[in-house]
């Protein structure tokens, strides 16, 4: 959609002051400036146009621990960012050198029809009509936005 407001959302750890937060996110966001800058119109939209940032708090931060050949026990702020790559969300990450090279930020963003649910509300599951109209709505990778952003709490 032309002129749909986009936003820029991003994961931290829990355990960073504020302005260590939001100097991680600025990092990622250059990442995810360094690789879609100049191929996807919908990020220099946002950069010309919205500017407006959402930092979440996604959790703990870590490499996990193999143990049996699996890694176990992964941060949640990791496992984050491995359900947004698992769902082709595109995401520009960080990953901290003065903390061992810790993933300390993940940014992705995210449009009108994720986040403004007066405009978009969300389907109430009371007529197959209604359904059909939200499948033509949303497309899936905003529904799954929708869901994956609900539980998350300003960082």
């Amino acid at each position: 959609m032309e002129n749909e407001e986009l936003r820029m959302y991003g994961l931290v750890p829990y355990n960073l002051s504020p302005i260590q937060q939001g100097i991680q996110f600025g990092h990622a966001l250059q990442e995810y400036n360094n690789d879609f800058f100049g191929v996807r119109d919908k990020f220099e939209e946002w950069s010309m146009n919205w500017k407006t940032f959402i930092i979440l708090n996604g959790g703990t931060t870590n490499k996990g621990l193999l143990l049996g050949g699996r890694v176990q026990r992964l941060g949640t702020l990791n496992q984050h960012r491995n359900c947004l790559q698992e769902n082709d969300v595109e995401i520009g990450t960080f990953y901290e050198p003065d903390l061992g090279n810790q993933l300390t930020a993940v940014v992705f963003l995210v449009g009108e029809k994720v986040f403004n649910k007066i405009k978009y509300p969300d389907w109430d599951n009371k007529m197959v009509e209604s359904q059909i109209e939200y499948n033509k709505r949303f497309t899936k990778q905003e529904v799954f936005l929708r869901e994956f952003l609900n539980p998350f709490k300003l960082a």
